[in-house]
């Protein structure tokens, strides 16, 4: 049996926690959530997640700012920035400091998925 691709919120919105992680355990993820930098750092420490989810305005740190203290893995963990204040230079920001994808809330939930699995997919071919 394959094993479930595993998936990590990271998002202070309780609603949005809530939401995605339906969703995706719907899809046949396994999915965890927290609501701080903090939190998915211990998380991160301990467990290979293959794809975070990271808010961008997070109360401990910007998401951006987790992303370079993430521990490295191989396969690489794929990081998707999801933010509710999209610019143009928050997206090249988030890319600059790693991010693999960048979505913006209120998210469409199809594209959350083609995103996620497209993020799937490339993680796969790094093998």
């Amino acid at each position: 049996m394959v094993e479930k691709a595993r998936i990590l919120i990271i998002d202070d919105d309780e609603d949005i926690r809530t939401t995605l992680t339906t969703i995706l355990k719907d899809e046949g993820y396994a999915v965890e959530s927290v609501d701080t930098c903090q939190k998915a750092l211990e998380k991160t420490k301990n467990k290979f997640y293959n794809v975070l989810l990271i808010d961008m305005k997070l109360p401990d740190m910007e998401g951006i700012d987790l992303i370079p203290k993430l521990p490295a893995t191989v396969p690489k963990m794929r990081k998707i920035i999801v933010t509710g204040y999209p610019t143009l230079q928050n997206a090249i920001e988030a890319v600059n400091r790693g991010a693999d994808a960048y979505i913006v809330k209120p998210f469409d939930v199809e594209k959350v998925l083609a995103t996620i699995r497209e993020q799937l997919k490339k993680q796969e071919e790094e093998l």
